[in-house]
């Protein structure tokens, strides 16, 4: 699968650590515990992308400035995930709700113009009074 953007891997190990102001075997502890997951080069080089400079940037700032610990920062990073599906199941289902509501709308309409034509077919056409 060919990534682009932000998900694009760009950057080797030392090149990452020093965009994220970590030391490159920090990168490798992070990579233990699955807080981050870089992409492999065919000759398995870690190759880093933006969007995993960022990462690293704000498990920096928990660690750091937070005091957060890694098992926090897990925690966090897990929430973060399953808050997105959340959000994009959410939207999903507002979408469907959409299509629905047309569907209800056009099927409200369609069945007006029936009894219309009805009315219209046996003679019984009626004034609107409005």
């Amino acid at each position: 699968m060919t990534r682009t953007g932000k998900d694009r891997p760009l950057y080797m190990i030392s090149v990452a650590a020093d965009l994220a102001g970590v030391h490159p075997q920090t990168l490798r502890i992070y990579e233990r515990k699955e807080l981050i997951c870089p992409q492999r080069s065919g000759g398995n080089t870690r190759l880093y992308s933006e969007a995993d400079i960022e990462r690293l940037r704000l498990i920096q700032q928990l660690t750091q400035d937070e005091g957060i610990n890694l098992a926090g920062v897990m925690r966090i990073i897990e929430l973060e995930r399953e808050l997105e599906r959340t959000r994009q199941e959410l939207e999903a289902t507002r979408r469907m709700l959409a299509r629905a509501e047309r569907a209800v709308h056009d099927y409200a309409r369609a069945a007006h113009v029936r009894t219309a034509l009805v009315h219209v077919r046996s003679g019984a056409v009626a004034r609107r009074q409005g």
